[in-house]
């Protein structure tokens, strides 16, 4: 017998052309749920305003999904016609150290933070509310699923399960309320309160909230008694012609480096490097690839590191896993906050798979320091730990002069995306 295909209505901003990690999450399992009898339908923007765009993307849409396009009105529409180049960067959360914020800045972010709650894409909820009540009744759809940020999305849920009464999964990628970059959007009481009532409606209506990582799912069952399940994000097979190491070493950081997240133990212990081993300076480079703020360019200008720096920009998402297994050291940092400790970024799956060592940099605590130590790929330092970095920069330095210089990493497959998407199947379908 035939088993019975369940439909399962996403509901998520970031889809091909968009680029950046945002994007992974719902595009990789939307690949494999037609492997579990799921027929993904997906309900994306036609017309966003994506900081971040990567073509190439677009090829890995599952041939199986529908895919639902209505339009969207942005005010990043509207304020890029004032400063395109700070639009973007704030749409995309690179925001300017407060102390170096122009005017227009903070103009901008207070606009972003008190006059768009939770977001600006708010504009979406209304339109895509009426459409989709339509649609989910004309098609039989009984679970639905919405995906932040942008957390706009989940009021689209929150109405839709109010006026349908169907299956809701909010799927938070990140924290809501206590996401690093919440305090600095301006807010004033009223805003900040309107926030936190607004999250606290969503985890307290939806069936089941998803989290990727156990501090957010602590965090959040404080706030709500539904349940609560982890899934990290994971990594998917690639298809990459096998990789020449960089002649250099080379420590490479992929994706945004934010001005919050610049770990001056980093460029210390690579300063003192350089000054105490004439050898070092001349294979030493560092290289980035992604956005970086200027405040992280500054400093390693001040600290005399720059001559060493190449910095190649944003590039594909087939190039950025090339260059994670062709670089000698993979960076992974995060901002040195309580507020942190929960981010698991989606890249240190794929670096864990790329057989090369991780360098993590983050606040004491951090869930991914336990998915580094369990996986044997690499090493966590909280900011405190300057000469233990310092030590261990210079062991892998000895290794690659050795030539011997790697990752041996041991039970990745459970964070396969194929294996994620086994789990989603599990709530999407609890009763097959």
């Amino acid at each position: 017998m035939k088993p019975e295909i369940k439909k399962i209505l996403i509901i998520t901003y970031y889809w091909p052309p968009a680029g950046g990690p945002g994007v992974q999450r719902w595009l990789k399992f939307v690949k494999y749920l037609p492997d579990f009898d799921v027929q993904p339908i997906v309900y994306v923007p036609e017309n966003p305003t994506y900081p971040i765009v990567d073509e190439d993307l677009v090829k890995d849409i599952s041939e199986k999904a529908i895919v639902l396009k209505r339009k969207i009105f942005e005010p990043y529409q509207l304020a890029a016609l004032f400063s395109k180049n700070k639009t973007k960067k704030i749409s995309s959360g690179i925001i300017p150290n407060q102390k170096k914020q122009s005017l227009l800045d903070k103009i901008f972010l207070w606009i972003r933070g008190n006059l768009f709650i939770p977001d600006a894409r708010v504009f979406w909820v209304k339109p895509s509310v009426k459409f989709l009540k339509d649609y989910i009744v004309a098609h039989d759809i009984d679970t639905i699923v919405t995906s932040g940020p942008p957390h706009s999305l989940h009021l689209i849920g929150l109405e839709l399960k109010q006026n349908l009464n169907v299956n809701w999964l909010a799927d938070f990628r990140d924290p809501w309320t206590t996401i690093g970059y919440h305090k600095s959007l301006r807010l004033s009481n009223y805003s900040a309160k309107k926030h936190k009532a607004l999250e606290h409606q969503v985890l307290n209506a939806a069936d089941t909230i998803i989290v990727t990582s156990k501090t957010t799912k602590t965090e959040f069952e404080a706030l709500t008694n539904k349940p609560i399940a982890v899934i990290t994000n994971g990594f998917d097979v690639e298809k990459v012609e096998k990789q020449t190491l960089d002649a250099k070493f080379s420590l490479a950081h992929i994706g945004s480096f934010l001005s919050e997240r610049n770990p001056k133990i980093l460029w210390e212990s690579l300063v003192e490097l350089v000054d105490e081993i004439p050898e070092f300076q001349k294979h030493l480079e560092i290289k980035l690839i992604g956005a970086v703020s200027q405040e992280v360019l500054e400093t390693i200008r001040l600290y005399g590191l720059h001559s060493y720096l190449n910095n190649l920009g944003y590039v594909s998402h087939a190039e950025a896993v090339a260059h994670q297994r062709k670089s000698q050291v993979l960076m992974l940092i995060e901002i040195n906050s309580e507020e942190t400790k929960s981010i698991i970024p989606g890249k240190l799956f794929e670096y864990m798979v790329s057989n090369r060592p991780i360098i993590a940099i983050g606040p004491q605590g951090s869930d991914f320091a336990e998915i580094i130590t369990e996986t044997n790929t690499g090493v966590f330092f909280d900011y405190s730990e300057k000469l233990k970095l310092k030590n261990v920069i210079l062991d892998f330095y000895n290794q690659f002069l050795e030539g011997k210089l790697q990752a041996n990493g041991v039970g990745l497959q459970k964070y396969s995306r194929k294996n994620l998407t086994k789990e989603l199947v599990k709530l999407l379908t609890p009763n097959l």
